[in-house]
């Protein structure tokens, strides 16, 4: 029975080292409440991979394992960590919805960066924490390569920039007029439009909820699975 118990334990621990590795991701045990961690680091890869040798989040790893833990009973929590420089916008997108339709509680950090398409990464989260010394840039959409209609490809470029813009005003409380003027600044910047937003100003003007870092994140996160799981014995009782 003790090598059996031995064994399970190595199977779980080489489970969690492959996870951290292929994926990212983890989960937090402990009598308070079972997280599931996931990072969001490096480049979002959509459709398109990116260049050899550059760090990337790929969304068809993400999306099913979100699924998963929102579908797993034993989950009570997700945790998402953002240091991203951005990435491909639908991808980015993609993951953003379906964290924000999740109905388990979640919270997001951003540590270091959430650039670009990170804007509405750390957003889609119930509450969000950016770490003191780390900064957000909001700029319009942006793409490489040939051009062939110019006025076709602003007209899907403004809608992409309303869609983008219109979620981050939902999932948190910045201003619109606030938002587009960071987007569309000339000054800030010395190669392209947008604003890098720093910690202070994200909360101060409602893009992020709080200041903070792991403690205050995995706070919010024990004390809301503690209000479900006393709901949930109010009403078995």
């Amino acid at each position: 029975m003790e090598t059996q118990n031995q064994n399970n334990t190595e199977n779980e621990n080489n489970e969690k080292t492959e996870n951290i590795k292929d994926f990212g991701s983890t989960e937090i045990k402990n009598s308070r409440g079972n997280i599931h961690c996931l990072t969001i680091v490096g480049e979002i890869e959509g459709h398109t991979a990116v260049a050899p040798g550059s760090k990337a989040t790929k969304y068809e790893h993400v999306l099913p394992l979100l699924v998963s833990v929102e579908q797993d009973e034993s989950i009570e929590g997700l945790l998402l960590i953002l240091n991203t420089v951005g990435g491909d916008v639908e991808a980015g997108l993609a993951i953003a919805e379906l964290v924000a339709s999740m109905t388990k509680p979640t919270a997001s950090i951003v540590l270091g960066g959430g650039h670009s398409i990170g804007v509405p990464l750390a957003v889609s989260a119930k509450r969000s924490f950016i770490a003191e010394t780390a900064t957000m840039t909001v700029h319009p959409v942006r793409m490489s390569g040939m051009v062939i209609g110019s006025p076709q490809t602003y007209e899907y470029f403004r809608r992409m920039q309303e869609r983008i813009t219109d979620f981050v005003v939902r999932h948190s409380n910045v201003r619109k007029e606030k938002f587009t003027e960071w987007m569309m600044a000339t000054e800030d910047m010395a190669n392209d439009v947008g604003t890098i937003v720093s910690g202070d100003l994200a909360v101060s003007c409602g893009l992020i909820d709080e200041k903070g870092g792991l403690d205050r994140a995995l706070s919010y996160l024990y004390n809301e699975i503690k209000t479900l799981r006393d709901e949930k014995e109010e009403t078995s009782c």
